[in-house]
């Protein structure tokens, strides 16, 4: 396990460089796009899938549905990358990234023609669980082979910078989803409800397009090319076949447990602030939908800078060191944040959430390389993303539905506050034990 900043080697090639960049461009717009798909569905989630959908509960319980739909999606997200993790691992980094990309814009765009309630009744429920479900399997099979592309084809000393370019997937996303649903919301009338929610899923189509651009235009990474070689050489020795699922189930459950521990804070915390807290300021504190999304349209859009800067810093100064100040910073914004929000000011609304995304972004720039160095390369795309998928389905899947349940069962916002406080703590502590782990490392290397 290596969490240090990397040495400086000789410069690269022209030729390598243009690589370097195609592939890194390749996996960042990979990212954004496929972000962007899935997040979609959480503002949908958010202001209009529950009357779509299930149109016999009441307004709170519409929500819970379409927040536990919304949920499904995470915890379909580590079928995702154990599948794409062993063929990852197995047969390259870039074949698993094609299919996912391709498997989200096809379900993407088939959420965007869906039938409503109304129109098919039961049915229409059911195939909406069934296509979030593929959303989730595409988006954990994405990660992975996004975030190793960029890494793997770093140049030295700068793994944390080339890894944060796929993090930025995750703010575009956001900026572009809500970019989306603000146009798609300025429709007149009952415009909105009727089409105006299914144009942005329907633009879930371009993704097949990048997918065939990648498959066409950008190389497998040297690293699994490497690493692929000298396991070939072992089996033809041994004459056994490999499982990179068996051996981190075996040999690395616990730096799998680990990373997921030290990373749910972040996805439970940035879940809540763009899904939670758009449901929360519009329904129980009557603020406008319009203003909300722009504030966290606005919010996201700094992050952009942010990410790169952490992961930058990283480089510098090692990756542990970095993540654990965003954690701190969780910890301690956390009833602050609330109490901004409850005020109902759309100024306080952007302080609180702008503050909380400055320490999502330190944890977040430097936590791709963090986890791709984590694990070696021949069993690197299996751990990374069981890690990565765990944090999802306990913090970032749950999330927005828990926070709907702790406001309705106790009436106050400090419960969300105490719940984001828990997890960082666990963070905290498995932070703790793997920068132990990580001295231990360097001094026996």
């Amino acid at each position: 396990m290596d969490t240090s900043p990397t040495t400086v080697t000789a410069a690269p090639t022209s030729a390598e460089t243009s690589r370097r960049r195609r592939t890194a461009g390749a996996a960042a717009l990979a990212a954004a796009v496929e972000w962007y798909d899935y997040f979609i569905f959480g503002i949908a989630a958010a202001l209009v899938l529950g009357d779509q959908f299930f149109p016999s509960a009441s307004p709170v319980a519409g929500v819970l549905a379409a927040f536990a739909t919304f949920a499904v999606g995470f915890i379909a997200r580590p079928f995702g990358g154990v599948i794409a993790g062993h063929f990852g691992d197995k047969h390259g980094r870039k074949p698993m990234l094609v299919l996912a990309l391709t498997v989200m814009g096809l379900a993407t765009t088939a959420i965007g023609l869906l039938p409503s309630y109304q129109t098919i009744g039961i049915l229409a429920p059911v195939l909406l669980v069934l296509l979030r479900i593929l959303q989730g399997i595409a988006v954990g099979a994405q990660w992975g082979g996004a975030m190793l592309m960029a890494t793997e084809y770093a140049p030295p000393g700068k793994r944390g910078l080339y890894g944060s370019l796929v993090q930025l997937g995750v703010p575009i996303g956001v900026v572009t989803a809500n970019l989306a649903f603000l146009v798609s919301g300025s429709a007149t009338g009952g415009a909105f409800a009727s089409w105006g929610w299914r144009l942005p899923f329907l633009v879930g189509v371009l993704v097949i397009l990048l997918a065939w651009y990648i498959h066409a235009r950008v190389e497998e990474t040297p690293e699994f090319r490497e690493a692929e070689q000298r396991l070939a050489e072992q089996e033809k020795a041994q004459q056994t076949g490999r499982s990179p699922l068996r051996e981190i189930l075996r040999n690395h459950r616990r730096t799998v447990l680990l990373a997921g521990g030290s990373f749910t804070v972040n996805t439970a915390a940035f879940y809540i602030m763009i899904t939670g807290v758009l449901d929360y300021t519009t329904r129980e504190l009557g603020m406008n939908r319009s203003s909300v999304l722009g504030v966290s349209l606005l919010v996201s859009c700094f992050q952009l800078l942010m990410i790169p800067a952490a992961a930058a810093l990283s480089d510098k100064i090692g990756r542990i060191r970095v993540y654990e100040i965003g954690a701190v910073g969780l910890l301690v914004w956390a009833i602050p944040m609330f109490l901004l929000i409850d005020t109902g000011s759309l100024l306080s609304l952007a302080i609180a959430t702008f503050v909380c995304s400055v320490f999502l972004s330190i944890m977040y720039g430097p936590q791709a390389a963090l986890f791709a160095e984590l694990f070696s390369a021949e069993m690197r795309y299996t751990g990374a993303s069981l890690g990565y998928q765990l944090a999802a389905v306990l913090g970032g899947g749950l999330a927005p539905f828990v926070m709907v349940l702790l406001l309705e069962g106790t009436g106050t916002s400090m419960s969300v506050s105490g719940y984001i406080i828990a997890l960082a703590v666990i963070a905290l502590a498995s932070i703790a034990v793997l920068k132990r782990r990580a001295k231990e490392a360097d001094a026996s290397g």
